[in-house]
C-alpha cells in the first residue's frame, strides 16, 4: 500500500457479546492484513443486541475502533443520552431533528495524520419519521469539506433503493457510502463513476446461528403466530463482516473496496 493512501476498515453492525468477542479476536489481524489507518464500526446493537453502555463502548474502542456509528437502536438504552454528548467519536444519525443529544459527524485523524470525515445518516423508508437524509447530507458535507476531502458515510437504512439512490446522489462528493442496518451483507460493492466506493449493506458482526443476530425461537414465534415475543441476542457461530476501502487523500476518490466475511473460532 502507498504510505500516503488511506485504508479504512468498516466493521458491520456489532451484535451482542458474540459480536464483540469476534471483533476483539479478528480485528488485529484485519488491521495488519489491510494496513488499516482507521477503523470505524456500527455499534448500535453491541450491548445485548440493543443499544450501548459505557462498558461496551469502551470495549469497542479498546479493540481498535476509532469511530462508532449507530442508527435507530442507539436509543434502546437510556445511557445513550449521556454517552453521546460525552464521546465525540460516538455518532448518531445526523438527520435527527435539532436538539437531539450527540452529533452526526466528526472529522478525525487516521494513523498517518490524514483528516477523515465520518458522517452518520439514517433512511426514512420503513424507518422512523426523521429529517431528509439527502438534504442533511448536503448541509453536513458543506461543513466537512472545509476540513477534508475524505469523507465516509454510514447510511443506516432498510430499503435498498433508498441506499442506492443516496449513493448516486453523493457520487463524487464523498469517498465512500457504506450501508448498514439489515444485518445481511450484499454483494454489490463497487466504485461509482465519480470515485465513491459503495456497498448497499456490509452485514453483521455477530452470531450467524440466529435470525439477524437474535435467537431463532423468538423470531419464529412472531412469524408463525403474530404474537409479540421477546428478542434476545444469540451467541452461536460468530462472524466478523464489513468492508475495506482504500482512498487517495489528495483527491478523496476511492481506489478500492472489498467485502469482509470471516468466522471467529475462540
Amino acid at each position: 500500500m502507498d504510505s500516503q493512501e488511506i485504508s479504512i476498515l468498516f466493521i458491520a453492525d456489532i451484535v451482542g457479546k458474540a459480536g464483540r468477542e469476534a471483533l476483539a479476536g479478528l480485528l488485529p489481524g484485519l488491521i495488519k492484513e489491510h494496513q488499516a489507518t482507521l477503523v470505524v464500526a456500527n455499534g448500535e446493537n453491541a450491548a445485548g443486541g440493543f443499544g450501548l453502555t459505557r462498558e461496551v463502548l469502551d470495549e469497542i474502542h479498546d479493540a481498535g475502533v476509532s469511530v462508532v456509528t449507530s442508527g435507530n437502536h442507539i436509543w434502546d438504552k437510556k445511557e445513550a443520552l449521556i454517552l453521546l454528548p460525552q464521546d465525540a467519536n460516538l455518532l448518531r444519525p445526523a438527520n435527527y431533528p435539532p436538539g437531539v443529544p450527540g452529533r452526526g459527524g466528526v472529522v478525525v485523524r487516521d494513523r498517518n495524520g490524514h483528516p477523515v470525515g465520518i458522517l452518520n445518516l439514517m433512511g426514512r423508508v420503513f424507518m422512523g419519521e426523521i429529517d431528509d437524509p439527502f438534504r442533511v447530507a448536503d448541509r453536513e458535507l458543506e461543513r466537512m469539506k472545509q476540513e477534508t476531502r475524505v469523507i465516509l458515510v454510514d447510511f443506516h437504512a432498510e430499503a435498498t433503493a433508498e441506499k442506492i439512490a443516496l449513493g448516486w446522489y453523493l457520487d463524487g462528493r464523498v469517498s465512500a457510502l457504506i450501508g448498514t442496518h439489515t444485518h445481511v451483507q450484499t454483494a454489490d460493492e463497487r466504485i461509482l463513476p465519480e470515485g465513491t466506493a459503495y456497498i448497499t449493506d456490509v452485514g453483521m458482526t455477530g452470531p450467524f446461528d440466529s435470525v439477524i443476530g437474535m435467537k431463532k425461537e423468538g423470531s419464529l414465534m412472531r412469524f408463525l403466530t403474530g404474537i409479540p415475543a421477546r428478542f434476545e441476542a444469540a451467541g452461536g457461530d460468530p462472524w466478523v463482516c464489513g468492508a475495506w476501502v482504500k482512498i487517495d487523500p489528495a483527491t478523496g476518490r476511492a481506489t478500492g473496496i472489498g467485502r469482509i466475511h470471516l468466522p471467529w473460532e475462540s
